[in-house]
């Protein structure tokens, strides 16, 4: 199955052999995908809607891979137990959201050793959550789609020390492996400071306040990295 630069990057980041709970499967072209090609053993291909799990279901009826995807309707991990699977992929869902749905299920959560992860927005929290909780970001891509830059993270199970604020945002393996995308993924982290900022400007008291004084600084290092 032809996917597209997004999916085609999480699948990527699945390690060969791996269990798989694609949640949010939406239409099913990962879990498909990671099954066709060989990457995935098993994925379990969750969606808390009735019509894209009816649409995926049609799919994999098709390929005739039953005995290797489970369709289940069902919100995040709940439906899913501990060692079921070894991997959980989420994508296309806010930051925050994917918090929720990790937190929501400890038991399962703990029996796993990756985490595929395409946050749209909150990413420096996510990653801040990860660390917390005893995961590591392992790998890290930026990928271009239908006219959006998308962060990638491949999470693995492990204390390490949790990288500086500027490095969550930009993504700690991102400025190490610095791809092609990075100083407009930096350059798109700035605008939103410098709008946050220009909009203190308004006010003397905003000027006057501690938070300016941080958002002025946290841009000032942006910039830093910025002309690596």
């Amino acid at each position: 199955m032809q996917l597209d630069a997004r999916l085609r990057a999480i699948a990527s980041f699945v390690p060969r052999g791996s269990r798989v709970a694609d949640v949010g499967t939406d239409h099913g072209h990962l879990a498909l995908t990671l099954v066709q090609e060989g990457t995935a053993d098993f994925v379990i291909a969750s969606d808390k809607n009735e019509g894209p799990l009816a649409a995926a279901s049609h799919a994999v009826q098709s390929a005739g891979l039953a005995e290797q995807i489970a369709l289940r309707q069902s919100n995040g991990l709940i439906g899913i137990a501990p060692m079921e699977v070894d991997t959980v992929c989420l994508a296309g869902m806010g930051g925050a959201l994917m918090i929720e749905i990790l937190s929501a299920a400890p038991a399962t959560v703990k029996r796993l050793s990756t985490l595929v992860l395409q946050p749209q927005g909150a990413a420096m929290e996510l990653r801040w959550w990860l660390y917390q909780n005893d995961w590591y970001i392992a790998d890290e891509a930026l990928v271009e789609a239908d006219g959006r830059m998308y962060e990638i993270m491949q999470a693995k199970r492990g204390k390490k020390p949790t990288p500086n604020r500027i490095l969550l945002e930009i993504g700690p393996m991102l400025w190490k492996k610095k791809p092609p995308l990075l100083r407009r993924h930096i350059e798109v982290l700035l605008l939103g400071k410098q709008r946050a900022l220009a909009g203190m400007q308004k006010s003397e008291t905003a000027q006057k306040s501690r938070k300016y004084a941080e958002t002025k600084a946290y841009i000032e290092n942006l910039e830093a990295y910025r002309a690596w």
